[in-house]
């Protein structure tokens, strides 16, 4: 019964390509330089001296496509544009795209979009800190347009049924938003975004109660003391596993030990806490192949192709 389930939503996860993204879009449109060999190197390296690069772009990445779709339009500079929006101050890894964006130019100019550099560089870190290589998808060409009053992303907060509106109005399903979700494995918050479900949890004085005991005296007694004057980084993920690309994440929160209050209610709700127990345990080997084919289906949100958009010179700037 479980083999014939998991077949069924692996058939689920079946990428329906877009008409104009194809598997090696830029063979031979860069002379003899191989494009997605030239991001990887680039990736690569500041991998080696910063892995924390793994989560800024998978955040970089996920900002980018639930905003106006995966245009690169996150990359603009701009007084309004969708940089200054509060979700975004923390995102980042633009300089790392703007390197690239730069040598590919320097190789082939005006062939290589930034948006495809975002999804290729994104699925070069993942791979680098332990995740399954898979092909992805390219020809998206970056917009032209930016405003911040169009971000509308997820907040810790979120519920669980509005989580999954969202997600499926960009396409995704519910299942793809639990496994999606495990990018929180690389990934950090701070004290004050989860101060209520530490101190003040709905108003009740206490801690949450769904956190396991030892778990919440740990963080209350180590990480986020009430009354520290300091705003401390609290990883998401297990400390054996902080730069690691694996179901760890799930195991967390199957033990209680999610941070966010998102990641504590998709343990317990019931759309999508079977995902969960299973993710962390059965369907564990099966978790790299999930996430791979979840992030192509990500990559492919209303993405510009054809003569949509433009491929813009640098990536902060339209042309």
């Amino acid at each position: 019964m479980k083999a014939a389930l998991l077949s069924l939503l692996w058939l689920s996860l079946v990428l329906h390509s877009h008409a104009q993204l194809q598997n090696g879009f830029y063979n031979g449109k860069c002379g003899t330089n191989n494009v997605e060999a030239t991001i990887q190197k680039y990736v690569a390296q500041r991998f080696a001296s910063d892995q924390t690069i793994v989560a800024g772009l998978l955040r970089l990445m996920f900002h980018d496509c639930f905003v106006h779709g995966c245009d690169a339009s996150i990359l603009l500079d701009g007084p309004q544009s969708e940089k200054t929006a509060i979700p975004n101050k923390t995102v980042f890894g633009f300089d790392l795209i703007n390197q690239i964006k730069a040598a590919l130019e320097s190789m082939c100019p005006g062939v290589v979009s930034c948006a495809d550099i975002i999804v290729a560089a994104t699925r070069d870190a993942t791979v680098l800190a332990g995740g399954q290589q898979f092909d992805v998808q390219t020809g998206r060409r970056d917009g032209t347009t930016s405003f911040s009053w169009l971000v509308n992303l997820p907040p810790p907060d979120i519920s669980v049924s509005d989580s999954i509106t969202l997600f499926e109005s960009k396409g995704l399903s519910s299942f793809d938003m639990v496994v999606l979700m495990a990018g929180h494995t690389v990934g950090v918050t701070h004290c004050s975004v989860i101060k209520n479900r530490l101190y003040n949890y709905q108003g009740t004085g206490g801690p949450d109660p769904s956190m396991l005991g030892w778990y919440m005296w740990y963080i209350q007694t180590y990480v986020c003391p009430k009354d520290a004057t300091w705003d401390n980084i609290v990883y998401l993920d297990d400390y054996s596993s902080l730069y690691t690309v694996d179901n760890s994440y799930y195991k967390q929160l199957v033990a209680g030990k999610g941070i966010l209050p998102i990641d504590a209610e998709l343990a317990s709700s019931w759309q999508t806490s079977w995902a969960v127990n299973l993710l962390a345990n059965e369907w564990g080997s099966a978790f790299p192949s999930l996430f791979s084919q979840s992030m192509v289906k990500l990559g492919q949100v209303d993405v510009l192709t054809g003569t949509q958009g433009q491929i813009r010179k640098v990536c902060n700037s339209v042309n």
